[in-house]
């Protein structure tokens, strides 16, 4: 008697074994059944270790993710109570504070509502013998007019006149047979003395009389040209005489750029003085 049709692949019939006579085999069947519960019992064993494995790993990464970062808990504990009981003082913070910007000398002196100290030949030329990197000059005359284009010559004075000029102070210096007069063109605001600068031509008028000598009156002379916040000022240098300047001088070179920057300088100065005085006063 058959219990079912052979495998398909060629392996034994399907049902118990068959002894002798076709009557079950059942000592094979028991020996069969034996192995059966073995491996059984060895899947469910397999599968303990590996239940086991993942719960360790678990543990393993649980613990490895509370030791990130090291100084967390050192925080916490500086954070707890003290020996005392009492919880520890947290250390004072305070916000950054910038300290105050300087004031600027420059924006004092770059318009006219803020450069509002009086403005004289003897507060922009106080020294009567200046001296510059070491060299001694004598101030012979001083001057003030509102009429710009009166002091100049050439195309200087449309210059002036078109960008605005309220005035122009002269003062001419001496020193070892070389005269300079030096013109400070007072305007409303930098970018008019800017202009006025860049624009230049002709020159300022040579400041004599008194004990002026006369020089640079129709001969050659040396020019500079400048600005500095809403002053433009400009030099002519020569020698006394009116000896003209031959292209190799070097004198009235150096003169003319002397006074350039003294009268740079007490333009500055003026500046200074403004900005210190707001500084100093209550807000």
């Amino acid at each position: 008697m058959s219990f079912g049709q052979g495998d398909p692949q060629g392996q034994r019939p399907w049902g118990p074994p068959q002894g002798p006579g076709n009557t079950p085999d059942w000592a094979a069947l028991a020996d069969d059944t034996a192995a059966r519960g073995r491996r059984r019992r060895l899947l469910l064993i397999g599968g303990g270790v590996l239940a086991a494995a993942g719960v360790a790993a678990i543990v393993a990464t649980a613990i490895v993710a509370s030791d990130k970062g090291g100084d967390g808990p050192k925080k916490q504990a500086a954070a707890g109570p003290t020996a005392s009981g009492t919880p520890a003082a947290a250390e004072p913070t305070f916000a950054p504070v910038a300290p105050p910007s300087p004031l600027d000398p420059r924006d004092f002196i770059s318009d006219k509502g803020k450069d509002t100290a009086p403005l004289t030949p003897a507060t922009l030329f106080p020294e009567a013998k200046p001296s510059v990197a070491g060299r001694a000059y004598e101030r012979t005359a001083t001057s003030s007019g509102t009429d710009c284009a009166e002091v100049t010559q050439g195309g200087l004075g449309s210059v002036l006149a078109e960008n605005g000029c309220r005035q122009v102070l002269r003062a001419t210096y001496v020193r070892d047979g070389v005269a300079v007069t030096v013109g400070v063109a007072v305007f409303d605001n930098k970018a008019a003395a800017d202009r006025a600068k860049d624009r230049s031509t002709g020159n300022i008028a040579a400041l004599t009389g008194g004990k002026s000598p006369d020089f640079c009156r129709a001969t050659a002379c040396r020019l500079t040209a400048n600005a500095e916040g809403r002053y433009a000022y400009f030099t002519v240098a020569g020698y006394t005489g009116n000896k003209p300047v031959t292209s190799d001088d070097t004198k009235a070179l150096t003169a003319g750029r002397d006074i350039s920057t003294y009268a740079f300088g007490r333009v500055l100065t003026r500046g200074r003085a403004a900005a210190a005085a707001a500084a100093a006063t209550p807000r």
